[in-house]
């Protein structure tokens, strides 16, 4: 067999393995797919400093990186097993059941699948093995391209059609169906003057097109409202099942609420706020029961992820929220359901796509994140941004900083600025709506011609001011004052 046949035979096979495991993946679930369970397993084997690596160099297109490297790995693999089986299928035979093998334990792993999804990976052997041995067999006769090319038309047909089909539930329908969510306690008009924005801040409310997502979740978990519901067990007296009916039948309430990532670097983007309608946490618990000595409420999301958060800031602050800005969620933000708690971050409290609560201790569950390293319990810090100027961009006139500041649910009492090292001046802050929510600020400084470093600092409401010494994100979030270095003309 000529190299080029070779390598285009071990490419095809390698194709039609993962397209025939995505097919039968849409009917047994998505998660099943031999390519994202694959995926979803090199997530929760990856050590802590690499996946903080890829979300600082790739922020949210982590996951597309990481898709599009195994994409590139497995056409290496097939083609170099293609060649290897130039005068005989065994190599490529052997490398075919491998990787088979390996997308069955990494299905094996997944907690979010039935017994069924075995059959993706066994169809990506059966697929990859046939498509491999039937192309080798192959002459340089007539018929031998068509039967190239049908194999390839096959192979990409099968994954488009387990992509279609797998995006078959109809979440988008089940969300107009819901229709208005009008909460019986609404948030407060958010003042003019909330923001800066004309001076380079953030919009006060963040669209939930820019809001930030960082999550475990290769695919988005596809849930209809309809078939939802959040089971409450555990440490309580009266466990119980909600629907998403229930839900939004009893009295819904309103709160703005910035989420903050413990991911986020001095200086980084993922923060957002938003107007979340739900209903309190602390509601469903003293109505399911709490037992003494419980002190976490274990959540887990449809696609198995799961988080502990400190059970009496939860009973204080959280939420299960369905809707978000006025409209139900997003599939991407957490439809039908998900937890929101001021005041801590996300990976401690912001479940998406929430199926279970369970109360119980932190001595007996450990959330997703904890035995990677991450602290347990992660109140968000005192932090503040300078979103204006850029790093190393120039001014032009007199020198307008800007920025954002946050420290939930403290709430931020000051912020302050100052340039080359020099005296601290005290920034105007814009119109202060609640202490869960970020807070903008602005200051114009006379500044010479030249290049200029400039500083931030916020002080919370209980009179700490952040830390200044710079630590990375991990266990427990950043710290640090940003700076940002630009020229003045």
């Amino acid at each position: 067999m000529k190299p080029a046949k070779a390598a285009l035979t071990g490419l095809l096979a390698i194709v039609a393995a993962l397209a025939a495991g995505h097919l039968v993946a849409a009917f047994v679930g998505l998660s099943a797919s031999p390519y994202l369970a694959v995926g979803n397993a090199a997530i929760d084997l990856t050590p802590s400093w690499l996946k903080d690596f890829a979300v600082t160099a790739f922020g949210t297109y982590d996951k597309a990186v990481l898709l599009t490297g195994m994409a590139l790995v497995l056409a290496g693999i097939g083609i170099a097993a293609g060649l290897a089986s130039r005068n005989s299928p065994t190599p490529g035979s052997v490398v075919a059941v491998v990787l088979g093998l390996v997308g069955i334990a990494a299905v094996l792993t997944r907690p979010d699948v039935g017994q069924l999804a075995l059959l993706a990976p066994v169809a990506s052997i059966a697929a990859g093995l046939w498509v491999f041995r039937r192309l080798h067999q192959q002459t340089e006769e007539d018929g031998s391209r068509r039967d190239f090319l049908v194999t390839a038309g096959l192979a990409v047909a099968a994954g488009v059609g387990g992509q279609l089909l797998g995006n078959r539930t109809d979440v988008e329908g089940s969300r107009r169906a819901i229709g208005d969510l009008t909460p019986k306690t609404k948030a407060p008009e958010v003042p003019v003057g909330a923001d800066f924005v004309k001076d380079g801040t953030p919009s006060f409310i963040t669209s939930g097109d820019d809001f930030y997502r960082i999550d475990t979740a290769l695919s988005v978990p596809r849930i209809r409202a309809e078939e939802w519901a959040l089971r409450v067990h555990g440490m309580v007296e009266r466990p119980m099942v909600l629907t998403f009916e229930e839900i939004r039948n009893r009295d819904l309430v309103e709160e703005t609420i910035t989420l903050t990532c413990v991911s986020n670097e001095v200086g980084g983007p993922y923060i957002s706020n938003a107007n979340f309608v739900g209903i309190r946490i602390g509601d469903v618990l003293r109505e399911a029961g709490v037992k003494a000595g419980a002190d976490q409420l274990f959540s887990t999301s449809d696609d198995g992820f799961t988080a502990g958060s400190p059970l009496d800031h939860v009973l204080e602050r959280g939420l299960i929220a369905i809707g978000m800005n006025g409209q139900p969620l997003p599939a991407e933000h957490g439809f039908p359901a998900r937890l929101v708690v001021p005041g801590l971050y996300g990976y401690v409290s912001a479940t998406k796509w929430v199926t279970d609560l369970n109360v119980t201790t932190f001595a007996k569950e450990q959330g997703y994140w904890i035995p990677r390293g991450w602290a347990a319990r992660a109140p968000i810090k005192t932090m503040s941004r300078i979103d204006r100027p850029r790093r190393m961009g120039k001014v032009q006139g007199r020198t307008v900083v800007a920025g954002t500041a946050w420290a939930q649910p403290k709430g931020v009492a000051k912020v302050e600025v100052r340039a080359d090292g020099g005296p601290w001046q005290e920034a105007q802050l814009g119109a202060d709506v609640s202490d869960s929510t970020w807070r903008m600020w602005r200051i114009e400084m006379d500044l010479r011609p030249g290049s200029h470093t400039v500083e931030c600092r916020a002080t919370d409401k209980s009179g700490y001011t952040q830390d200044q010494a710079r630590l990375d994100p991990v266990p427990d979030g950043a710290t640090g004052w940003h700076s940002v270095t630009f020229t003045v003309e």
